[in-house]
Protein backbone atom coordinates (compact mmCIF):
# COMPACT_ATOMS: atom_id res chain seq x y z
CA UNK A 1 0.00 0.00 0.00
CA UNK A 2 1.20 3.49 -1.10
CA UNK A 3 0.27 7.07 -1.02
CA UNK A 4 -0.70 6.14 -4.81
CA UNK A 5 -2.03 2.85 -4.31
CA UNK A 6 -5.37 2.05 -6.37
CA UNK A 7 -7.52 1.96 -3.07
CA UNK A 8 -7.07 6.12 -2.46
CA UNK A 9 -7.57 6.70 -6.71
CA UNK A 10 -11.44 6.36 -6.20
CA UNK A 11 -13.93 7.77 -8.72
CA UNK A 12 -15.99 11.22 -7.13
CA UNK A 13 -18.88 9.77 -4.38
CA UNK A 14 -17.58 6.04 -4.54
CA UNK A 15 -17.60 5.70 -1.28
CA UNK A 16 -20.01 6.75 1.15
CA UNK A 17 -18.74 8.05 4.53
CA UNK A 18 -15.39 9.59 5.28
CA UNK A 19 -14.86 10.88 9.17
CA UNK A 20 -12.33 13.66 9.53
CA UNK A 21 -11.12 13.26 12.71
CA UNK A 22 -9.62 16.52 14.74
CA UNK A 23 -10.48 18.33 12.36
CA UNK A 24 -9.84 21.49 13.80
CA UNK A 25 -11.47 24.74 11.51
CA UNK A 26 -12.09 22.33 8.76
CA UNK A 27 -9.69 22.43 6.24
CA UNK A 28 -8.28 19.27 5.50
CA UNK A 29 -12.01 17.97 5.43
CA UNK A 30 -12.96 19.83 2.56
CA UNK A 31 -10.13 17.78 0.62
CA UNK A 32 -12.53 15.07 0.82
CA UNK A 33 -16.18 16.55 -0.06
CA UNK A 34 -15.59 15.73 -3.61
CA UNK A 35 -15.05 12.08 -3.37
CA UNK A 36 -17.70 10.88 -0.65
CA UNK A 37 -21.37 10.93 -0.66
CA UNK A 38 -20.80 12.47 2.80
CA UNK A 39 -18.23 13.97 5.21
CA UNK A 40 -18.54 14.51 8.77
CA UNK A 41 -15.47 16.26 10.40
CA UNK A 42 -15.43 16.28 14.42
CA UNK A 43 -13.13 17.87 16.95
CA UNK A 44 -12.88 17.81 20.41
CA UNK A 45 -13.22 21.77 20.45
CA UNK A 46 -16.99 23.66 19.95
CA UNK A 47 -14.94 26.65 19.44
CA UNK A 48 -13.02 25.12 16.35
CA UNK A 49 -16.17 23.22 15.30
CA UNK A 50 -18.04 26.43 15.27
CA UNK A 51 -15.81 28.39 12.90
CA UNK A 52 -15.86 25.25 10.35
CA UNK A 53 -19.38 25.22 10.54
CA UNK A 54 -19.60 29.01 9.63
CA UNK A 55 -16.93 28.83 6.85
CA UNK A 56 -18.37 27.88 3.33
CA UNK A 57 -18.73 24.21 2.53
CA UNK A 58 -20.57 22.18 0.43
CA UNK A 59 -24.02 20.80 1.65
CA UNK A 60 -22.21 16.76 1.64
CA UNK A 61 -19.99 18.21 5.07
CA UNK A 62 -21.08 18.84 7.90
CA UNK A 63 -19.43 18.83 11.25
CA UNK A 64 -19.47 17.78 15.41
CA UNK A 65 -17.86 18.29 18.58
CA UNK A 66 -16.96 15.15 20.06
CA UNK A 67 -14.44 13.35 21.31
CA UNK A 68 -11.76 11.34 19.17
CA UNK A 69 -12.02 8.70 21.51
CA UNK A 70 -16.39 8.60 21.44
CA UNK A 71 -17.23 9.25 17.61
CA UNK A 72 -21.00 9.32 17.29
CA UNK A 73 -21.37 6.81 14.40
CA UNK A 74 -22.72 3.85 14.24
CA UNK A 75 -20.48 0.59 14.09
CA UNK A 76 -18.87 -0.67 10.58
CA UNK A 77 -20.11 2.60 9.01
CA UNK A 78 -17.30 4.83 7.60
CA UNK A 79 -15.32 4.16 4.45
CA UNK A 80 -12.51 6.09 5.51
CA UNK A 81 -11.84 7.77 8.54
CA UNK A 82 -8.65 10.74 8.38
CA UNK A 83 -7.07 12.49 11.02
CA UNK A 84 -4.66 15.57 9.93
CA UNK A 85 -1.99 16.69 12.44
CA UNK A 86 -4.17 15.75 14.86
CA UNK A 87 -3.59 11.98 16.16
CA UNK A 88 -0.47 12.80 18.32
CA UNK A 89 -3.03 14.57 20.82
CA UNK A 90 -5.48 11.82 20.93
CA UNK A 91 -5.70 8.69 23.54
CA UNK A 92 -4.00 6.39 20.77
CA UNK A 93 -5.27 2.97 22.48
CA UNK A 94 -9.06 4.32 23.02
CA UNK A 95 -9.28 5.92 19.63
CA UNK A 96 -7.82 2.95 17.77
CA UNK A 97 -10.77 0.57 19.46
CA UNK A 98 -12.92 3.33 17.64
CA UNK A 99 -11.39 3.21 14.64
CA UNK A 100 -11.99 -0.61 14.73
CA UNK A 101 -15.03 -0.51 15.30
CA UNK A 102 -16.32 2.65 12.91
CA UNK A 103 -14.86 1.19 10.09
CA UNK A 104 -16.06 -1.00 7.44
CA UNK A 105 -15.31 -4.48 6.76
CA UNK A 106 -13.07 -2.82 4.10
CA UNK A 107 -12.58 0.59 5.48
CA UNK A 108 -9.31 2.48 5.41
CA UNK A 109 -7.27 4.44 8.15
CA UNK A 110 -5.68 7.48 7.16
CA UNK A 111 -3.20 9.44 9.38
CA UNK A 112 -0.68 12.21 8.46
CA UNK A 113 1.15 14.67 10.27
CA UNK A 114 3.37 17.79 9.52
CA UNK A 115 7.04 17.44 11.08
CA UNK A 116 9.62 18.99 12.62
CA UNK A 117 11.91 18.73 9.52
CA UNK A 118 11.54 22.01 8.06
CA UNK A 119 13.08 24.24 6.03
CA UNK A 120 13.52 27.80 3.99
CA UNK A 121 14.18 27.79 0.54
CA UNK A 122 14.78 31.68 -1.03
CA UNK A 123 17.20 31.82 -4.12
CA UNK A 124 20.52 30.91 -2.56
CA UNK A 125 19.71 31.50 0.52
CA UNK A 126 18.78 28.30 1.96
CA UNK A 127 20.67 27.04 3.65
CA UNK A 128 21.16 30.33 6.15
CA UNK A 129 17.39 30.78 5.98
CA UNK A 130 16.69 27.65 7.76
CA UNK A 131 19.90 27.64 10.27
CA UNK A 132 17.93 31.15 11.55
CA UNK A 133 14.74 28.78 11.41
CA UNK A 134 15.66 26.23 13.47
CA UNK A 135 17.81 27.94 15.79
CA UNK A 136 14.19 29.82 16.87
CA UNK A 137 12.49 25.78 16.71
CA UNK A 138 15.41 25.29 18.91
CA UNK A 139 14.13 27.59 21.33
CA UNK A 140 10.89 26.29 21.43
CA UNK A 141 11.93 22.35 22.28
CA UNK A 142 12.12 22.80 26.04
CA UNK A 143 8.45 23.72 25.93
CA UNK A 144 7.63 20.21 23.98
CA UNK A 145 4.80 18.10 25.09
CA UNK A 146 4.82 14.76 25.22
CA UNK A 147 2.10 14.19 22.61
CA UNK A 148 4.65 16.30 20.33
CA UNK A 149 7.43 13.91 21.10
CA UNK A 150 5.15 11.30 18.76
CA UNK A 151 5.52 13.70 16.07
CA UNK A 152 9.63 14.02 16.51
CA UNK A 153 9.58 9.75 16.61
CA UNK A 154 7.98 10.28 12.80
CA UNK A 155 4.62 8.79 14.58
CA UNK A 156 5.86 5.43 14.63
CA UNK A 157 4.39 4.88 18.05
CA UNK A 158 1.27 5.29 16.54
CA UNK A 159 2.44 3.07 13.50
CA UNK A 160 2.83 -0.01 15.79
CA UNK A 161 -0.73 0.92 17.71
CA UNK A 162 -2.48 0.63 14.58
CA UNK A 163 -4.50 -3.05 15.24
CA UNK A 164 -4.95 -3.67 10.82
CA UNK A 165 -2.60 -6.14 9.46
CA UNK A 166 -2.39 -4.05 6.27
CA UNK A 167 -0.62 -0.92 7.02
CA UNK A 168 2.43 1.22 5.78
CA UNK A 169 3.84 3.95 7.20
CA UNK A 170 5.48 6.91 4.46
CA UNK A 171 8.13 9.14 5.54
CA UNK A 172 9.67 11.39 2.88
CA UNK A 173 7.06 12.84 1.75
CA UNK A 174 7.88 16.91 1.47
CA UNK A 175 5.37 19.71 1.65
CA UNK A 176 6.69 22.63 -0.58
CA UNK A 177 3.87 25.95 0.48
CA UNK A 178 4.90 29.24 -0.89
CA UNK A 179 4.31 32.17 1.60
CA UNK A 180 4.95 35.29 3.42
CA UNK A 181 7.48 36.00 5.95
CA UNK A 182 4.44 37.47 7.86
CA UNK A 183 2.40 33.77 6.86
CA UNK A 184 5.76 31.90 8.38
CA UNK A 185 5.96 34.05 11.84
CA UNK A 186 1.99 33.92 12.13
CA UNK A 187 2.05 29.74 11.40
CA UNK A 188 5.10 29.39 13.90
CA UNK A 189 3.06 31.13 16.31
CA UNK A 190 0.04 28.55 16.18
CA UNK A 191 2.89 26.05 17.55
CA UNK A 192 1.93 24.54 20.91
CA UNK A 193 5.56 24.57 22.07
CA UNK A 194 5.61 28.39 20.82
CA UNK A 195 1.73 29.02 23.09
CA UNK A 196 3.38 27.27 25.93
CA UNK A 197 6.28 29.65 25.31
CA UNK A 198 4.06 32.88 25.29
CA UNK A 199 2.07 31.61 28.23
CA UNK A 200 5.36 31.05 30.66
CA UNK A 201 7.66 34.37 29.36
CA UNK A 202 4.90 36.43 26.99
CA UNK A 203 7.89 39.15 26.35
CA UNK A 204 10.54 36.90 25.76
CA UNK A 205 8.57 35.14 23.14
CA UNK A 206 7.05 38.15 21.38
CA UNK A 207 10.93 39.37 21.33
CA UNK A 208 12.05 36.30 19.82
CA UNK A 209 9.14 35.97 17.13
CA UNK A 210 9.92 39.53 16.24
CA UNK A 211 13.81 38.41 15.95
CA UNK A 212 13.05 35.51 13.49
CA UNK A 213 11.31 37.66 11.22
CA UNK A 214 13.92 40.33 11.28
CA UNK A 215 16.22 37.33 10.34
CA UNK A 216 14.63 35.92 8.44
CA UNK A 217 13.84 39.40 6.00
CA UNK A 218 18.03 40.58 6.78
CA UNK A 219 19.38 37.16 4.95
CA UNK A 220 16.25 37.38 2.08
CA UNK A 221 17.59 40.67 1.74
CA UNK A 222 14.14 42.08 1.78
CA UNK A 223 12.63 45.02 4.03
CA UNK A 224 8.87 43.89 3.45
CA UNK A 225 7.07 41.18 5.60
CA UNK A 226 5.35 40.78 2.74
CA UNK A 227 8.41 38.83 0.55
CA UNK A 228 7.54 35.72 -0.27
CA UNK A 229 9.49 32.39 0.15
CA UNK A 230 9.09 28.53 -0.02
CA UNK A 231 8.37 26.68 3.63
CA UNK A 232 9.44 22.47 2.85
CA UNK A 233 7.80 20.78 5.72
CA UNK A 234 8.59 16.49 5.61
CA UNK A 235 4.99 14.47 6.16
CA UNK A 236 4.58 11.31 7.68
CA UNK A 237 1.84 9.89 6.69
CA UNK A 238 0.24 6.30 7.77
CA UNK A 239 -2.10 4.13 5.31
CA UNK A 240 -4.02 1.12 6.79
CA UNK A 241 -6.83 -0.71 5.39
CA UNK A 242 -8.88 -3.30 7.64
CA UNK A 243 -9.82 -5.52 5.00
CA UNK A 244 -9.54 -5.86 1.21
CA UNK A 245 -9.94 -2.86 -0.62
CA UNK A 246 -12.77 -3.24 -3.60
CA UNK A 247 -12.29 -2.08 -7.26
CA UNK A 248 -14.92 0.27 -8.13
CA UNK A 249 -16.66 0.67 -11.14
CA UNK A 250 -15.84 4.11 -12.88
CA UNK A 251 -19.42 3.67 -14.52
CA UNK A 252 -21.44 2.93 -11.59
Amino acid sequence: MSCNSHSLRVQAGAFGLALDVGCGSGQGTLLLASRFQKVVGTDVSPAQVEEAQQAPHPDNVSFLACPAEELPVADGSVDVLTSFTAAHWFDIPRFMREAERVLAPSGCLVLTTNTLDMRLHFRDRDQELTRIFQEFRDLLTPYMSDKVRLVVGDYEEIFEAVPFPSKERITDIVDKVPMSVAELVGYVQSFSMFQAFLKDRPEEAQAQVQRLQERVLEAMGEASPEARLEFWNRQVCILASRGPVPDHDPRS
